[in-house]
């Protein structure tokens, strides 16, 4: 990536993570600031406030991974009742601290929703899955004309069959169990024919890696 990318890449990140980072912040305090007037004074409160604020950013990664993973959303999965449930605790204790007003309440519900937004769009982002080329981006995202066989990738093409070797291992490793076309696809932005393609092509490579270790 040449440098001019690098920085806008950073400048584009930049936003949601200055706003994810004084969300949180504010909510942290809050959140200390309850949990100590509640008898959990000392390094206690900042251990609640951690909790609640990370359990937010591990629910959001939670969900992001099943997204990769190819796994059916539900709407209410364990991941988004646990992300809801947090969120819920947070705004809770920023309302706790608000001065008994209605615009007290509503100031102090901001670090909570902001966090919310932030945490949200870093979501969204790292579901998108790069591209690996504009005329795989055409396959994924365009319907093959009727008549007309899907495009499929060149399975051949090193970089493609790394992205999938690395797809299929970190499926493997968080799941234990091996990964399916529709998954692989999912992870790619491929066809359903590239994904079978390449499927294939990993488990001829692990039918290749078996036997040389036997011989071996």
């Amino acid at each position: 990536m040449s440098a001019g990318h690098r920085l806008l890449a950073v400048a584009d990140a930049l936003p949601v993570t200055v706003l994810a980072a004084i969300a949180g912040a504010g909510s942290f305090t809050h959140i200390r600031d309850t949990a100590a007037q509640h008898g959990q004074s000392g390094p206690m409160s900042w251990a609640v406030a951690v909790c609640i604020d990370l359990t937010c950013v591990m629910a959001a990664r939670e969900r992001q991974r099943d997204k990769q993973a190819g796994i059916p959303a539900r709407r209410l999965s364990w991941p988004t009742v646990v992300l809801a449930g947090g969120i819920l605790l947070s705004l809770a204790a920023n309302l706790a601290q608000a001065q008994p007003t209605a615009w007290g309440r509503i100031v102090a519900a901001v670090p909570p929703a902001a966090f919310l937004v932030a945490v949200s769009m870093i979501e969204r982002r790292a579901a998108q899955r790069p591209r690996l080329t504009a005329g795989q981006d055409r396959a994924a995202g365009e319907p093959s004309a009727p008549g007309r066989p899907s495009p499929v990738p060149d399975t051949g093409d090193e970089a493609l069959l790394t992205a999938a070797r690395r797809a299929a291992a970190e499926h493997q490793d968080q799941h234990g169990q091996p990964i399916t076309r529709d998954q692989l696809r999912a992870r790619l932005g491929v066809s359903n024919q590239a994904a079978s393609e390449l499927l294939r092509q990993l488990r001829t490579d692990q039918g290749h890696s078996q036997a040389a270790q036997r011989a071996a």
